[in-house]
């Protein structure tokens, strides 16, 4: 019940209308009830003493009470579609935009499907409810009352007879409504599972195309349909159950009552009309029980979607800006002071452990290491998108937890690992980064990240549309659209994960080159490419969650036996005639590798033997072109 009184409360402006709703209801149900009782009075008087005018004035009544229920009827539908749709629009509204305060850790905890489910069929259920159960959940009671009320006005004898029936109706409805319930819970999870399967097959697509795999998707896809239906017949057989129920009870009172009111026509104790007056109660009482248990099925079923909506509405965003906030980050410098940190806090192992890095504000720092090494997971802890579980990141000298959310993110700009493109034109993407952004700033932004080399190529320039997602543009120019994207933010930090290894070492090298333009920015670029981050400041070189070496390339490449190996691998495991990568092949961020700075420090020791799946490196290929991608 409190789940349905969080619910009710997002009304809001509604609840206007839905109170009229109700009221009208009564008012209507009301109406409808005089009638059987001026119907009795014209068989019992009107024809019994064959009173014409008698009969035209109760007809005139009947007339009159017909056409009131019926504008109090039209007026309901009114406001309760009113009440309905808003009630939706509104709990559609509190679900996006509280999923948008999530943080990464919040949205771990739902699957992607189950949320797009929640926002849409299971506030359809609610809307449904509401809207087929309105009415019936207030003039069912309503009717019910009053029905019994004149009943017995009429003949407590006959309405004895009903009430004698009314128990097993009321234990049979109980007993379905309690087994069905549970089930709708079933339901809704089933859905969850056929929309998982659905967007999955939509976002790969093109890979199951690659892969030939459309027939293997068809068979998941038939497996999880099939699954949905046998759950809906397993759940609506027995909900369908109510109806015969209250139809046998129905036709049977109805037996009893002719027999006994037939009995007592006969022996002068009832009128023709009084029966004919009390049948029609019977009827109006047998529906109303039929309109409760309609409402208690939709009821059952919208609690179990209640429930879910009130799942997300109820996570709490565990990452939140606090009171008195810090509203400017000072400087690009980055610190990370003995940093643990752990996806789950029922995790077994740490996915970063006891890190201590020191990065000074417009320094350009390379970080590399092997796949589940803590890379990405080390950059997205800047930004606070996961809070660390033990140990302090501090940028501009301040911790991040001090910050206010939306300054700190505004100065740190962070091109993800997967590139993200919306629907939209190359403007409306861009302007994610700077939305007051003019046109030379757009691009500026375009020739720094190297997107002017295929721009005037596409119809209408910054006007083309990228489609759903991107698709219309190749993973090297989606991820070339990213950068520049990142850098119209003018961010104090700028952090690259991956995110030029969908494009030709030649345009890598120019990008590089453009980065290295850039002043009083502080540059993180993880890469998989040694040549990417060879002429970095400093490069951190993780090995399983720990920071294995710190150094310049020159200061690695002599010391460090995981970077030797992945330097090694690159540069002569990857081309027949073994050439090396050089920095004048490549086009360095800096000139040339002076002195580490004393304030980038390694703290962790290093290990005299990396462990061999850290040692694991992709052979890259540096010619041009040869990292696909590009159209």
């Amino acid at each position: 019940m409190h789940e349905l009184r969080r619910i009710v409360s997002y009304l809001g402006p509604y609840r206007r209308d839905a109170i009229l709703g109700m009221l009208l209801v009564v008012i209507e149900s009301a109406f409808e009830m005089i009638i059987p009782i001026l119907m009795a009075d014209i068989i019992d008087v009107g024809v019994a003493n064959r009173d014409l005018s008698f009969i035209f004035r109760q007809g005139a009544y009947m007339l009159i009470c017909a056409l009131l229920s019926l504008i109090t009827g039209q007026l309901y539908a009114r406001h309760a579609a009113r009440a309905t749709y808003g009630l939706g629009a509104r709990l559609r509204a509190a679900e996006y935009e509280h999923v948008q305060e999530y943080s990464f850790a919040n949205l771990d905890h739902f699957e992607t499907s189950s949320l797009v489910t929640r926002m849409t069929t299971d506030v359809t259920v609610i809307q449904n409810a509401l809207n087929a159960g309105f009415r019936p959940m207030v003039r069912g009671p309503v009717m019910l009352l009053i029905g019994f009320g004149l009943a017995f006005y009429l003949n407590t004898q006959l309405a004895l007879v009903f009430v004698g029936v009314s128990p097993f109706m009321i234990v049979a409805l109980v007993l379905i409504v309690r087994h069905v319930g549970p089930l709708y819970g079933v339901l809704q999870t089933t859905v969850d599972k056929l929309n998982d399967v659905v967007q999955e097959m939509l976002t790969a697509v093109r890979a199951v195309k690659a892969y030939v795999r459309e027939d293997y998707e068809c068979e998941q896809f038939r497996a999880v349909n099939e699954g949905l239906a046998r759950t809906s017949e397993d759940t609506f057989k027995f909900a369908v159950l109510n109806m015969p129920v209250l139809y046998v009870s129905l036709y049977t009172a109805t037996t009893l009552i002719m027999w006994f009111g037939g009995q007592m026509i006969l022996g002068g104790t009832l009128q023709v009309g009084e029966l004919t007056g009390f049948l029609s109660y019977v009827m109006q009482i047998l529906n109303s029980f039929i309109m409760i248990s309609n409402v208690f099925l939709l009821l059952t079923r919208s609690l179990a979607s209640i429930h879910r909506i009130c799942e997300v509405l109820d996570e709490p965003v565990d990452l939140t800006s606090p009171e008195a906030a810090v509203t400017e980050v000072a400087d690009g410098s980055i610190e990370f002071k003995d940093v643990s940190f752990k996806y789950r806090a029922d995790a077994a192992e740490d996915a970063l452990e006891h890190v201590t890095l020191s990065i000074p504000a417009g320094s350009t720092v390379g970080v590399l290491g092997g796949t589940g090494s803590g890379k990405t997971t080390l950059v997205q802890l800047i930004p606070r998108l996961y809070d660390a579980t033990e140990g302090t990141v501090l940028v501009g000298g301040h911790d991040v937890r001090d910050y206010d959310l939306a300054v700190l993110r505004d100065a740190v700009s962070i091109v993800l690992q997967k590139n993200v493109l919306f629907s939209g034109t190359v403007r409306e993407n861009l302007c994610w980064g700077n939305p007051k952004a003019t046109k030379e700033e757009l691009l500026e932004a375009c020739r720094q990240a190297r997107v002017d080399e295929f721009l005037d190529r596409l119809p209408g320039g910054l006007e083309y549309d990228l489609g759903q997602g991107g698709v219309n543009v190749s993973g090297g120019q989606k991820q070339r659209l990213c950068i520049a994207r990142a850098l119209l933010k003018h961010p104090k930090v700028l952090i690259f994960d991956d995110s030029t290894s969908a494009v030709d070492t030649a345009t890598d090298a120019d990008i590089r080159r453009a980065l290295a333009a850039l002043t009083g920015v502080t540059k993180i670029i993880i890469a998989q490419r040694v040549s990417s981050v060879m002429d970095a400041d400093q490069i951190v070189v993780l090995d399983d969650g720990r920071v294995d070496a710190v150094g310049t390339h020159d200061e690695l490449l002599a010391h460090d036996t995981i970077y030797q190996e992945i330097y090694e691998s690159q540069t002569h495991g990857s081309s027949g005639d073994g050439a090396k990568v050089t920095h004048a092949d490549e086009g360095g961020v800096n000139t040339g590798h002076g002195t580490a700075p004393a304030n980038v420090k390694q703290v962790a020791t290093d290990h005299a033997t990396a462990p061999a799946s850290a040692r694991q490196a992709t052979t890259i290929p540096t010619q041009k072109g040869s990292e696909g991608g590009e159209r």
